[in-house]
């Protein structure tokens, strides 16, 4: 089993990183449709009525906020509004899949040209995630009235577990930009800025390295306030003797980045300490856990193990970790009560915590890629408590 030595992107400069921007790796994206097919068979669908933005980028390369992807056995026909006639062209002709696009000129002219698309269609999968029970009855009483709908379990989701090359350099540039961002700004815990001043200077960073957006609204949380697993930045004064949990991450080209790191501001107590040390050891046996054909389960109670030996497994109040890619939160769920395997090409979090009011929190993240034998982590900023 091995752990592959971190990368050094703190250490990158920013005409390093916007050389790297500028020189992104394509996608498979043309062989994701054939892998679609094939699992829309074994689902016994005729065609799939794609609802999903997510899903639709990852199939077709379309970034746009309004379309509809329809995926029959023989081909494959991507309807929009007037806003993203020249957009959804370009940008599925770059991604290479065999998409016919057309862009009707009012809603009741796409649903007439899904509807032909589909044709004799027997078996409709919707994405049973992604629609309203509403739309399921505008679907089967106007868009497909011949056809029985079928309601389909992540038939896409599951193809975008395996990351390919093009999809690992994007996340990892992302973790690059985040990794620098922090290195940059660390310092700055030290001058007694408010929690949402030091949150904004984080993301403001990131924006100048080249992030496309904010992976998710930064978390800031010092103090009492860090006992809070998911707390929002306040005007709360980040001082001597607090702990300080930063959780953020930056987006490349749809992909996104997750990183948490908890620092201690001045001396720390027995307590602080300890926390700290206890939650490091535990995300480290987390991360050694992670290797193809090892299941979640077993990477998250590599985690509780230590944190329950130091008496604190009431405190660790959420899953070691998730999926991350198109979407900040996606399958896998790295927890104890999902059954789920990791294969080569998955990347995931690992990030245990333990949460002690009044006395704040503690939570350290990576995000790691799955290898055969191990892993690889993506973010590379020091696990030490210091600004």
């Amino acid at each position: 089993m091995t752990i592959a030595a971190d990368p050094s992107h703190h250490e990158l400069s920013v005409d390093e990183l916007t050389a790297r921007l500028g020189d992104l790796d394509p996608m498979d994206i043309a062989g994701r449709l054939p892998r679609l097919r094939q699992a829309m068979a074994e689902a016994e669908c005729d065609g799939l009525l794609v609802t999903s933005l997510t899903n639709i980028r990852y199939l077709c390369g379309f970034t746009g906020s309004a379309g509809l992807l329809w995926v029959g056995g023989d081909e494959a026909l991507f309807v929009s509004d007037g806003r993203y006639r020249t957009q959804a062209a370009d940008e599925i002709a770059q991604g290479g899949a065999e998409v016919r696009v057309e862009i009707p000129a009012t809603a009741d002219g796409q649903r007439e040209a899904v509807a032909a698309a589909a044709g004799g269609a027997a078996r409709v999968g919707l994405e049973a995630g992604d629609v309203t029970w509403a739309r399921v009855q505008t679907f089967d009483s106007e868009w497909f009235p011949d056809a029985s709908l079928v309601p389909t379990g992540e038939l896409v989701e599951q193809l975008r577990l395996v990351k390919d090359a093009g999809e690992v350099q994007r996340i990892e540039l992302a973790c690059a930009i985040a990794d620098v961002a922090l290195t940059r700004v660390r310092g700055r815990l030290l001058d007694e800025p408010t929690e949402a001043e030091f949150g904004l200077e984080l993301d403001t960073e990131m924006r100048r390295l080249g992030a496309a957006d904010l992976s998710f609204e930064t978390i800031v949380a010092a103090g009492p306030n860090g006992a809070k697993p998911h707390a929002r930045p306040s005007n709360r004064r980040i001082t001597d003797g607090d702990l300080v949990v930063c959780d953020f991450g930056a987006m490349v080209d749809g992909y996104h980045s997750d990183m948490t790191r908890t620092f201690w501001v001045g001396e720390p107590t027995a307590l602080q300490r300890r926390m700290w040390e206890v939650v490091e050891a535990a995300q480290a046996a987390g991360v050694a856990a992670v290797r193809a054909g090892a299941t979640v389960a077993e990477v998250d109670k590599a985690c509780r193990a230590v944190i329950d030996e130091a008496g604190w497994s009431d405190a660790f109040v959420h899953s070691t970790g998730h999926g991350v890619g198109l979407d900040i939160h996606e399958a896998p769920r790295v927890a104890g009560t999902v059954d789920a395997t990791l294969a080569t090409g998955y990347v995931v979090t690992v990030e245990p915590g333990v949460y002690l009011p009044p006395h704040g929190g503690v939570r350290i993240e990576d995000i790691v890629v799955v290898t055969d034998d191990g892993c690889r982590r993506l973010t590379s900023t020091p696990r030490v408590p210091h600004p």
